[in-house]
């Protein structure tokens, strides 16, 4: 007989789990339930005509060790290297060489989130698009009840993908002691708030890096990447540029007209850039990231108690690091720490 699995969330982490267990485990079956239509959390892309642009995680890193291995080894289909370097800019927006010159950083011809969709395609995990879980209780196992009204289970174990603020509502008063614990250790992460605006312009920017970050942390944008520098995503002659706002200034301007803050960034682009067409895009995009980056980790140990009651959790803010990478190997270590703790079970 099958064991069952439910998953909350789509993102690297969730798709990466999904991967080790069920490579790990032929005899269990995993239920994902991702309230979006996409995959990959907030390693997300969206297309427009013939352009590809990723509006919150820029690309995956190269980081060394399992992570990278897999991507070039086994997920490779579509890879592609970003190209050039990422400068800095200081409080009054002077622009420097330098920072991280030499680490690759990959992303795919039509996304990012073909990650996600290479990792999760590996396995027979089903996915339930646009399904929102709303709570989650034991009974003879564990089930997730859905913001329609349905109740999903019973699972012989869950996996928990969201934002720790959100995995946290989810394990509120359960009472569970070591759940519990868990929901109230999540809820004491933090993050940090991200507003973004993406710029389509119908002409080529010529500059000599990829992205241009503010080192000194004090200015009202905090980066500024050029998706033409990825391989297959902007046409020729075209230009995309992805401007995420400062941590503070997304704060505050967080709920501000979406058309205003579009034009505030615009001009800081072009006044950083020093090109003031950047004032006047040709189309725009926005997202805004309300649990964008982690200020810090799971507490230690949190989580093994947890998972003795067969809940588990993963994500960057596990790892404690908000990168793309980090949340795919935490993702990865969890998947294979559930196949041998279901085996033990």
């Amino acid at each position: 007989m099958s064991l069952q699995v439910g998953m909350v969330g789509a993102g690297a982490g969730a798709a990466a789990a999904t991967y080790t267990l069920c490579t790990s485990r032929s005899d269990v079956d995993v239920t994902v339930f991702e309230k979006s239509r996409g995959l990959c959390g907030r390693a997300a892309a969206r297309r427009r005509d013939r352009t590809v642009y990723e509006y919150g995680a820029n690309y995956l890193k190269d980081a060394g060790g399992r992570v990278s291995s897999l991507i070039t080894d086994a997920f490779d289909t579509g890879l592609v290297e970003v190209d050039g370097p990422i400068w800095t800019f200081d409080a009054g927006g002077t622009v420097s060489e330098g920072r991280d010159g030499d680490a690759r950083r990959w992303t795919y011809e039509d996304g990012i989130t073909r990650l996600a969709k290479h990792l999760f395609g590996a396995t027979d995990a089903e996915i339930e698009r646009q399904t929102r879980v709303s709570a989650l209780h034991r009974d003879d196992g564990w089930r997730l009840a859905t913001a329609d009204g349905s109740t999903h289970g019973p699972f012989d174990a869950l996996l928990l993908n969201p934002p720790a603020p959100q995995t946290a509502e989810l394990l509120e008063g359960t009472g569970i002691d070591a759940i519990d614990r868990l929901g109230e250790a999540a809820a004491t992460v933090t993050y940090r708030t991200v507003w973004t605006a993406v710029l389509g312009y119908d002409f080529e920017i010529d500059a000599p890096y990829y992205a241009l970050v503010n080192a000194d942390k004090d200015h009202e944008v905090g980066w500024i990447g050029r998706e033409e520098c990825k391989p297959g995503h902007v046409p020729d002659d075209k230009s995309v540029l992805v401007v995420q706002a400062s941590p503070d200034w997304s704060t505050a301007r967080y709920n501000a007209p979406p058309e205003d803050n579009v034009a505030d960034l615009a001009r800081h682009a072009a006044n950083i850039i020093d090109d003031q067409r950047l004032t006047d895009p040709d189309w725009t995009d926005h997202q805004g990231w309300r649990y964008a980056l982690p200020d810090d980790g799971l507490r230690d140990g949190v989580h093994q108690g947890a998972a003795r009651e067969d809940v588990y959790v993963t994500g960057d803010w596990v790892a404690g690091a908000a990168r793309l990478h980090a949340a795919v190997r935490d993702g990865l270590e969890t998947g294979e720490h559930m196949a041998s703790s279901l085996a033990d079970g």
